[in-house]
């Protein structure tokens, strides 16, 4: 079920800073507290082979992201202390190290199992161990999530496993919820920054189409 249109799970999470402090994470507090816009994205597993890329790939957009009032936060259900060991692994050897955005340590997987993000083929009760059996590995697709100043979802997006994210489609979402925010006008298919929007009524779309 989609959460594009609702507030965004009131949960708190452990995470970790760039320079390895334990912190506590509430993504809807974040948005509403400091009234920014926050973009949130999962991957897999740290020390793996897509997910440094995006991870440095969200850095290098880090600063355009912060002129948008925009905060940026990764996710994963390692532990701190694995991400820390990853922080600290040079880039030339699949490292993340110069990433300074926070990441959360969904270990409980508190978070990703109410987003039901989480790889989990089947979920059996075995009787005689008194336990569930999870079949899958449960660890979280790439999914990201835009949430605006109020905590509402505002996009949201499930990568399979070897599908890496544009990290600038993410950008022009952001552009374009803005303008939206600022000037009330839609923005059509392949909108930029700088490009026609127009107003949501026949006659908005129609100008808009014999201009296109």
């Amino acid at each position: 079920m989609s959460l594009v249109g609702k507030q965004f799970p009131n949960i708190t999470v452990d995470a970790i800073s760039e320079m390895g402090d334990d912190l506590r994470i509430n993504v809807l507090e974040e948005a509403t507290k400091n009234n920014k816009k926050v973009l949130l994205f999962w991957y897999p597993k740290d020390f793996t082979f897509v997910c440094p890329t995006e991870l440095h790939a969200f850095q290098e957009a880090l600063g355009e992201f912060e002129k948008r009032n925009t905060m940026v936060i990764g996710a994963s259900c390692d532990t701190n202390e694995v991400h820390f060991a990853w922080l600290n692994t040079a880039k030339d050897n699949g490292g993340i190290e110069g990433v300074t955005y926070p990441l959360i340590a969904d270990t409980q997987r508190n978070l990703s199992s109410v987003l039901g993000i989480l790889d989990i083929e089947s979920e059996e009760y075995d009787a005689d161990l008194d336990t569930v059996i999870v079949k899958g590995s449960n660890v979280t697709y790439r999914a990201t999530y835009l949430i605006d100043e109020t905590g509402k979802i505002f996009h949201e997006s499930v990568n399979d496993m070897p599908l890496g994210r544009n990290v600038n489609e993410y950008l022009r979402l952001v552009d374009a919820y803005a303008h939206v925010q600022k000037f009330g006008e839609v923005c059509p298919a392949n909108w930029e920054e700088g490009k026609q929007a127009m107003n949501a009524d026949r006659t908005g779309v129609a100008e808009y189409l014999s201009n296109h």
